[in-house]
């Protein structure tokens, strides 16, 4: 296993920020069988993906990025209700009439036109394939029963990108569905503490499912060396630590 960390990857956009100089968000660049992947990191659970003429944007949130300034979205993925990935206000911002909308039941109903896929569904949109796979807790509750996620109602994609399967899997835990996954070459794990999982849960998932890519993402205060320590011995699982909190 490789570990690589921030600098070094290339650069996208000059980000403005409110009350704030022009900040540099990361970047990397992975090629497919149909062109390059460029993958920008705006922080948090949200991330700009740009392949095959085509701009997709995940869980768009307005607290990491100014969307005023971000490019317009042919696709917007999101995973569930919760503030911090659905966020009408950065929608509007990025949305076009030709804009494809891909989310949950419960996300749906509060946009006109958007595509609502349930756990385990499959939908073709702008000449993309996606599956949604279930997210939820298992382990960590808001209170005695209640999970932070509940099993249904949430949703991690797969994108296929050429020859490239990409697991972006949202807020979850080292699921049954998830560790069940095949040919996963980029995968997006959470690692936040207490919603999401622990560097022991997302090591166990990869250890499972085993990402060539392994990038862990909202991750909040999580000691992101713990995973790779963790992951040391798997040489075939590339983790790669960006700025995500």
């Amino acid at each position: 296993m490789k570990s690589l960390i921030y600098p070094g990857m290339g650069l996208l956009f000059a980000l403005m920020t409110t009350g704030a100089s022009a900040a540099v968000l990361q970047q990397d660049t992975i090629p497919t069988s149909s062109g390059n992947l460029t993958i920008t990191f705006l922080g948090h659970a949200t991330l700009i993906l740009s392949y095959g003429g085509k701009v997709i944007h995940v869980d768009p949130w307005t607290d990491v990025g100014n969307y005023a300034g971000l490019p317009k979205a042919d696709l917007i993925l999101i995973t569930h209700d919760h503030f911090d990935h659905f966020d009408p206000k950065a929608i509007a911002l990025i949305k076009t009439p030709q804009t494809a909308i891909v989310t949950t039941p419960t996300v749906a109903r509060q946009l006109a036109g958007a595509t609502a896929l349930q756990n385990g569904e499959t939908t073709t949109l702008q000449g993309i394939r996606i599956e949604a796979v279930a997210a939820y807790n298992l382990v960590h509750l808001r209170s005695p029963g209640q999970p932070f996620h509940p099993k249904g109602i949430g949703n991690g994609y797969v994108l296929t990108l050429g020859d490239k399967r990409v697991y972006i899997a949202g807020d979850t835990e080292n699921t049954p569905e998830m560790k069940t996954l095949k040919n996963i070459d980029i995968a997006f794990l959470p690692m936040n503490l207490p919603y999401t999982m622990t560097p022991e849960m997302v090591a166990d998932a990869a250890r499972a499912f085993r990402p060539k890519i392994l990038y862990p993402y909202h991750q909040g205060e999580t000691d992101t060396s713990k995973l790779v320590a963790l992951l040391k011995n798997e040489k075939d699982i590339e983790v790669r630590i960006r700025r995500m909190p």
